[in-house]
């Protein structure tokens, strides 16, 4: 563990100074964590330098964009891995504009 303090200053001080990090436990940190799962036949083979709306049957009757294409994948990878283990579905269109798709509902924008 690391505690964030100064031997020059009182203990007040370090409190004021560090906030939280001065914990005597030590302090911790909210991760961000992306799991990426490959799945060649589930997600690259239907998709991949593939024109969405005329190669793949999905997409024949459902508008061909980031949302959907996000409940593509969950809808693939639902089917090849246990129930429960997949949590969320991240398509980025580009790095600004970024899809989430959770299983339930429509998708979001980030």
């Amino acid at each position: 563990f690391r505690l964030l303090c100064s031997p020059f200053l009182s203990d007040e001080e370090n409190r004021k100074l560090f906030g939280k990090c001065n914990n005597p436990n030590g302090h911790g940190h909210n991760y961000k964590v992306e799991v990426t799962v490959q799945g060649e036949q589930a997600i690259m083979e239907p998709l991949d330098h593939k024109n969405l709306d005329k190669d793949v049957p999905y997409f024949a009757g459902v508008v061909s964009t980031t949302e959907n294409v996000a409940v593509f994948i969950w809808d693939s990878l639902q089917k090849c891995l246990p129930t429960g283990a997949l949590c969320k579905v991240k398509v980025y269109e580009t790095e600004k504009n970024i899809v989430v798709y959770k299983g339930e509902g429509a998708p979001s924008e980030k």
